[in-house]
């Protein structure tokens, strides 16, 4: 199996998710990371989602993707052609006799402090998943009490923008004054 990264636009509305997740839930797909937010259009979401997959199966999901409604557009995002991200807030214990210890830390993965309690310090960072495990495994010595991760993150690099290309227009109200 290999690790594919796909970059999904689809209209936002109700229930969208629920049926592209549920399309690889009964492909027998498990997802290993899914991330959804607005995009620069109004009415657009982009959904970035990582599956452990052959490559076959994936072009069969993503035909039956392609079918769906809300599905406006479909990308694959190759791992050297794009920049992918990950954040993760992890609370680790720092005490007197730590904390210069995990700050060093923080410094030397290019994280930021976000909370200080007497007991504990709590960590923003981001990055690639290599960056982010090198910088758990480092912290795991002093107690990590708290820990949550987003999913991946993904986007072209270059000019282009899988949204260039022409988009069905998301349906929504008659303008004013005019009966649908």
């Amino acid at each position: 199996m290999s690790r594919h990264t796909l970059s999904v636009l689809v209209e936002d509305t109700p229930g969208a998710l629920a049926r592209v997740s549920s399309l690889f839930m009964r492909r027998g797909f498990n997802i290993d990371s899914l991330a959804v937010g607005p995009t620069e259009i109004k009415g657009v979401s982009r959904m970035t989602i990582v599956v452990n997959v052959e490559q076959l199966p994936l072009e069969q999901v993503t035909k039956q993707l392609n079918k769906l409604v809300n599905v406006l557009k479909i990308v694959e995002l190759d791992t050297d052609s794009s920049v992918e991200r990950e954040l993760v807030l992890v609370k680790v214990k720092a005490d007197t006799s730590t904390r210069s210890q995990v700050l060093e830390t923080v410094q030397l993965f290019r994280a930021k402090v976000v909370d200080v309690a007497p007991d504990s310090v709590t960590i923003e960072a981001t990055g690639d998943r290599g960056k982010l495990d090198a910088m758990m495994r480092v912290l795991e010595p002093f107690g990590i009490r708290e820990l949550v991760q987003s999913g991946l993150v993904g986007i072209g690099r270059g000019g282009r923008s899988i949204s260039d290309r022409a988009l069905r227009p998301v349906p929504g109200p008659p303008p004013s004054g005019q009966v649908g």
